[in-house]
């Protein structure tokens, strides 16, 4: 099999389209029929199937994709161990991380790095783990740096440190004033992500389990790094890490509402495929977060 043909049936089962993967991979559609025909005779199975106005994968197709993708990887990753032979702490490690990792662990690893490796350079993308998680599988990042989810076969996850999400308030909030319950922080509005973010359906979650309505939500932010700045200005309540509330970097401005039933704990993880190759300096950086 010809690994252009194995990039070009890649592409054409992404979009399930022979017409418009021609227009991104710059080919002509006979050319990419040709290729599709060259796979299936290998295959000795059909890898298409008519759907509707365009095409979707058989359960043979299905099989060749996994493999196509492995090979991409396997190319890929033979090409970069290669190139990083005597080469050290260089290179390019590309990293995705959620905006708590972000904000709190990268910068000090990063430094560290940096400062053993001058000649490394790091390709961040910073998004909520379920976004980064596809980018990983298609191997378009070495590593993600994100909150721990359930495990998922070829892939390989280490804790980094834990992590509270509470609720926050302006210090002169009046929730501050009284007798801190569930249901009295239901009385109040609030600025929260969207709903379908971790963190969002966990606090929605807290109070259907006591039969209590879901937060008002005045302000929805898909930004975490705004949350912060949004209670403080706004005197909504939100749900934010703990580490905004602690340590020199801190907000002064504002205050943890305690509540056993509305703080949430998570695990920081680092996550890579199991079965790729991490350049050296990926694994130094790991290290570093460590």
């Amino acid at each position: 099999m010809d690994l252009r043909d194995l990039r070009y049936f890649e592409t054409i089962a992404e979009l399930e389209h022979v017409g418009q993967a021609a227009e991104r991979l710059h080919r002509t559609q006979p050319a990419l029929t040709g290729a599709i025909r060259r796979l299936e005779k290998a295959a000795g199975a059909p890898l298409f199937e008519r759907a509707g106005r365009g095409i979707r994968l058989t359960p043979a197709g299905k099989v060749m994709l996994r493999w196509a993708r492995q090979l991409r990887f396997d190319a890929q990753d033979a090409q970069r161990e290669m190139s990083d032979i005597g080469r050290g702490l260089s290179g390019e490690v590309r990293v995705g991380v959620v905006p708590t990792a972000a904000q709190f662990l990268m910068p000090k690893a990063v430094s560290r790095l940096l400062k053993e490796a001058p000649e490394v350079t790091l390709k961040t993308t910073v998004a909520l783990v379920d976004a980064l998680m596809p980018m990983l599988r298609a191997g378009e990042l070495d590593l993600i740096v994100g909150t721990e989810r359930r495990a998922e076969a070829g892939f390989v996850s280490q804790r980094l440190v834990e992590d509270a999400v509470v609720v926050a308030a302006s210090a002169k909030h009046p929730v501050f004033a009284g007798k801190t319950s569930l249901k009295a922080l239901g009385e109040y509005r609030w600025v929260l992500q969207p709903a379908g973010a971790p963190t969002r359906d966990w606090l929605d979650h807290s109070f259907d389990r006591h039969g209590l309505p879901r937060p008002v939500v005045q302000v929805e932010s898909s930004s975490l790094q705004m949350l912060p700045a949004l209670i403080a200005e706004t005197g909504l309540l939100s749900f934010i890490s703990r580490r905004h509330l602690e340590g020199p970097g801190r907000l002064r401005s504002l205050r943890e509402v305690v509540l056993k039933d509305t703080t949430m704990r998570r695990h920081l993880v680092v996550t890579h495929r199991a079965q790729a190759y991490l350049p050296p300096a990926a694994t130094r950086l790991i290290a570093l977060l460590s």
